[in-house]
């Protein structure tokens, strides 16, 4: 009982957000003024570059993970583990975290390696990408701390939601040093010591890479494609408003915070947190009420269906190869 309720939430939630969320953007639109948005004040031309850009971020990610595979001894080359990640992202359209499942496994039957240890490396990087996003929101908290404190539902001087979360995340590295360090006895106790055990030994694993800084250089591309693909795609669109660099990152960062929220591919919370974003700079109103300014309702559906749709392509392409050469090699 206890497993079929787990599983339930956990393929359960992320559709639900993602139905709620989707009825919610959609009801609160105005469609015919997106389609006047979308004829008359988009150049397409811009989103080529856009997605070009994104392949890198997913290709970099690949190249960043073969160096993490190898500090384990599992030396696969560069093409089957970054098809690994377009298959990744592809499967997580349909059913969140299976698409990590689905790329350890794949590599880990690939090379005869224990899957056990596979995805210990698949956890560091997920953390990494934990990390950096956490990393983001303060770089985005100094230069732009009073648009981030409105998002938080404070004001400028107060931040008193914002202290509220940073004191929770303090406590719950609090509680995870604790439990790694327990010797008690008690089933639960021994369940989480081991979770915050394994997740650890993940992260360290990123010490045993051949190059760290090959590593954080990798990392870097990762993350300035993600950014660098946005700030290309607000370049396509006629905003009444100036969005520069700083205002991209605040829409980036709180899109990142988005797809924290459990979802189908981000859909709802990014959108929504998209909204949100400009409305913190003027293009729509807050509190968010229908109709949804229809600049701002058009940028974040339309980013985010074409870079579903090349989620989709790359991810078509990905289960071809790994299917081609399953057969190849006769498994």
């Amino acid at each position: 009982m206890g497993k079929t309720f787990g599983k339930i939430l956990k393929y359960g939630l992320p559709l639900l957000v993602s139905v709620v969320l989707g009825v919610y953007l959609y009801h609160s639109v105005d469609w015919t003024a997106i389609n006047a948005a979308l004829q008359n004040d988009v150049n397409y031309w811009w989103f080529l570059p856009m997605l070009v850009i994104n392949v890198g971020s997913h290709v970099f990610r690949g190249l960043r993970w073969q160096l993490q595979l190898r500090a384990i001894g599992v030396n696969t080359p560069a093409v089957p583990v970054v098809n690994s990640i377009f298959a990744t992202y592809f499967i997580n359209l349909f059913v969140p975290r299976l698409g990590e499942v689905f790329r350890v496994g794949y590599i880990s039957r690939r090379e005869n390696a224990p899957f056990s240890t596979v995805f210990g490396t698949m956890v560091s990087d997920r953390l990494c990408d934990t990390v950096m996003v956490g990393l983001l929101t303060l770089l985005t908290l100094a230069l732009a701390g009073d648009k981030m404190l409105e998002f938080f539902g404070a004001e400028a001087g107060g931040g008193t939601v914002l202290w509220w979360l940073l004191g929770l995340c303090a406590a719950g590295a609090a509680a995870a040093v604790w439990l790694y360090h327990s010797t008690s006895d008690n089933r639960v106790i021994a369940a989480l010591r081991g979770v915050v055990t394994g997740v650890w030994q993940g992260f360290m694993s990123i010490a045993r890479v051949e190059s760290l800084w090959l590593f954080l250089l990798y990392t870097l591309l990762i993350w300035g494609c993600y950014f660098g693909g946005f700030l290309v795609a607000v370049q396509a669109f006629s905003f009444p408003i100036e969005v520069g660099v700083l205002t991209a990152l605040v829409l980036f960062v709180l899109s990142s915070l988005g797809m924290a929220v459990p979802s189908n591919g981000g859909l709802g919370p990014w959108q929504y947190a998209i909204i949100f974003g400009f409305a913190l700079y003027g293009l729509g109103t807050l509190p968010l009420s229908s109709p949804f300014n229809p600049l701002a309702s058009a940028f974040a559906m339309l980013v985010w269906g074409l870079q579903t749709l090349l989620l989709i392509v790359l991810g078509i392409y990905s289960l071809i190869m790994i299917s081609i050469e399953k057969r190849n090699n006769g498994r």
